[in-house]
């Protein structure tokens, strides 16, 4: 597993490769620039679970394969996110294992977690939290953001204190 850097400040972004994600990336970069901190994108992908021992080996796919894929995908965020200038306070980490406890495992120590919330259907008010998202938000070791998939920028909010922090 990838252990994250102890000490300096840094805003952990969990990537799934989604809009919401990605506005989350966009978010904390915008957010880190104003603190100066590092953004850690991370990527966690869990290794599809062993078929029964009668299942067709073709369909078994390598675990070397599941974990280009889960490359692919942190990468496709990353530059999707930034074009082709990434900024270098952007560090993309990809971690096996359950997506909700390697990012809680990454957040200690950072200033915040950022999450993409995604957009609400037609039947809800408010967007939509994952599972990941929620067992997050019940059980983070720092402060979490919310990010909600949006076509436009976060407008600039005024922290109360010292520091500026941006939506």
């Amino acid at each position: 597993m990838t252990e994250h850097a102890d000490g300096g400040d840094r805003i952990v972004v969990g990537v799934d490769g989604s809009d919401a994600s990605r506005a989350a990336l966009r978010w904390a970069a915008q957010a880190a620039r104003r603190l100066g901190a590092e953004v850690v994108a991370v990527h966690a992908w869990d290794p599809a679970p062993v078929l029964a021992p009668y299942a067709c080996v073709r369909d078994r796919a390598p675990q070397a394969a599941q974990r280009e894929r889960a490359a692919e995908v942190l990468a496709a965020a990353v530059r999707e996110t930034f074009g082709p200038r990434i900024d270098p306070a952007v560090r993309a980490v990809l971690v096996e294992g359950p997506p909700a406890r390697v990012l809680l495992q990454q957040a200690r120590g950072a200033t915040l977690l950022a999450l993409g919330l995604s957009r609400p259907d037609q039947d809800r008010l408010l967007p939509a939290v994952s599972p990941v998202g929620r067992e997050c938000l019940r059980h983070s070791p720092v402060p979490v953001v919310a990010v909600p998939a949006s076509e436009r920028p976060a407008p600039v909010l005024r922290a109360v204190g010292a520091r500026e922090v941006v939506a």
